[in-house]
């Protein structure tokens, strides 16, 4: 592949860089060597390709676990494509995505599979719970070597939370993730000694890549479905955690506990995508881990990942973007396809090999996001178009400016709702904001925020509603404000903006 100099080699070959005695994955039940994992993955392989068809979906619906850990490398190497679902999803969703996908087999948990109405499921799809799987895979007599597949085969089909509309698949091929692990561990500087805690769904591309990267640099992966943020401070303590990832909203939880020296002491980095972080977060990490590295990282499930900042420049740079990871170009370009100047707002654009191969089945919406790449793109061939306005500064730094959907238009002036978000969540009175526009004919729109409030009080209302005014300008003011009792989260841990702008978008009420 042009313009990528590591080598790329079929997904499943990720195992064989952990030295055979090294601890790879810890679960509940049990550890795994990378020599039994890589028994595991030939043994389930095998299995599969032996109940379906090289291309056929293989669907998984279950909490973390084995074979939600393994079916992104067991998988490809029998010729097929996983398709993991999230484990939050309702039946509804799930069954949208097991048609859309036109999956011959699911593996789920026994409890998930009795809540999933197959009436109108294809008769072609077979059904399995994790515990008959298991049994099937180890009574098995046969193991599959190690795949010779193209890199540019599917691997994977990761659906999108619907947040703008029902989940779309995202197609990824073996380079793609291949590259995405590659990248991650070169950045992150992921050694053979760490160890991840995975808290992040296996479904998100952010929660996969937990897997795959701590594994290319031949370190150890801990799973963990929590109930309660303590339960991350214990697995921390008790598993010497050196890697953590979350979004924004699981960070401000994480770091309202106490986190006892047992529980930092290991920690080398943490890291955050989905969202961006806040000047008051990033002072409660130092508070908690203060020998460990902040890498705040954007990206998007279209092209994997796309930048990450240096935690060299968080503490001055802190609400920046940084710049691209490796094997990521990224271009900001302006509605004519030029490039932007220094301080100059544009579309972020996304080239190079991460890009994935489109959505599946889905030629149309396709054809919106992945176009060919401006003329001037090294890269070139098919590029992201990410609907993400940014800005690059003159020390090639990149800054989020807002969605183009999501941008409201007051009297003729863009507004970012992020930056009065960020405001609101500054005042010190909120723990969660979304800001949005309302129509209105005079103005075309005006602004509206939701606020979930730390202390729900006329005092601590009165507190925001004065910070606002001080510190946004006037056409940014919010003309209602909506408390919340508590903010609504997709199945990915961020923020669900849609239901709650459906909820108060059109509403009057308000303070």
């Amino acid at each position: 592949m042009e313009g990528v100099k590591v080598e790329i080699r079929p997904l499943d070959h990720i195992l064989e860089r952990g030295q055979a005695n090294d601890t790879a994955l810890v679960l509940k039940e049990r550890a795994y060597s990378y020599a039994e994992l890589r028994e595991v993955v030939a043994q389930a392989s095998a299995w599969l390709a032996s109940i379906a068809n090289p291309g056929d979906r293989v669907a998984s619906w279950a909490a973390k676990g084995v074979w939600t850990a393994i079916l992104p490398l067991a998988a490809p190497r029998a010729k097929l494509i996983h398709v993991p679902i999230n484990p939050l999803l309702k039946e509804e969703q799930v069954r949208h995505i097991l048609r859309d996908c036109g999956a011959s087999c699911l593996i789920a948990t026994t409890a998930r599979l009795k809540l999933l109405d197959r009436a109108d499921l294809s008769q072609a799809c077979t059904f399995f719970s994790d515990e008959e799987a298991s049994g099937l895979r180890d009574a098995f007599p046969g193991r599959l070597a190690a795949s010779n597949a193209d890199t540019d085969d599917l691997a994977a089909i990761l659906y999108t939370s619907g947040s703008t509309g029902k989940p779309k698949g995202v197609m990824l091929s073996h380079a793609n993730l291949w590259l995405g692990a590659d990248s991650v561990a070169s950045y992150l500087s992921l050694q053979a000694s760490d160890r991840t805690l995975a808290v992040l769904p296996f479904s998100f591309d952010y929660g996969q890549n937990q897997l795959l990267s701590t594994w290319y640099a031949g370190g150890c992966v801990v799973p963990l479905d929590y109930l309660f943020p303590r339960d991350v401070v214990k697995a921390c303590a008790a598993h010497d955690i050196t890697t953590l990832a979350a979004v924004p909203p699981l960070w401000t939880q994480l770091v309202s506990v106490d986190w006892p020296p047992e529980a930092t002491g290991s920690m080398r980095r943490l890291t955050n995508s989905g969202g961006a972080l806040t000047r008051s977060l990033i002072t409660k990490f130092r508070e908690a881990f203060p020998s460990a590295d902040i890498v705040p990282m954007y990206g998007l499930t279209e092209a994997f990942r796309s930048t990450y900042l240096d935690p060299a420049l968080v503490e001055k740079y802190p609400t920046s973007m940084g710049k691209a990871i490796p094997h990521a170009e990224i271009l900001v370009v302006d509605q004519t396809g030029a490039l932007t100047k220094p301080g100059e707002p544009g579309e972020l654009v996304h080239c190079g090999p991460l890009v994935a191969q489109g959505y599946w089945k889905d030629p149309g919406r396709t054809a919106e996001r992945f176009k060919p790449a401006p003329s001037f793109s090294y890269y070139g061939g098919t590029a992201v178009y990410s609907g993400d306005t940014v800005m690059r500064d003159e020390n090639d730094l990149l800054f989020f400016v807002g969605r183009d959907d999501a941008m409201i238009k007051s009297s003729g002036t863009r507004i970012s709702p992020q930056e009065i978000e960020d405001v609101a969540i500054g005042s010190g009175v909120v723990r969660h904001a979304v800001a949005f526009g309302v129509p209105d004919e005079e103005l075309g729109q005006t602004v509206s925020l939701a606020v979930e409030m730390i202390d729900d009080t006329d005092t601590s209302m009165t507190l925001l509603q004065k910070h606002l005014k001080h510190i946004l300008p006037t056409f940014m003011h919010p003309r209602m404000v909506h408390p919340i009792g508590e903010m609504p989260f997709n199945q990915n841990g961020k923020i669900d903006r849609s239901s709650v702008i459906e909820q108060y978008g059109a509403t009057g009420r308000g303070v």
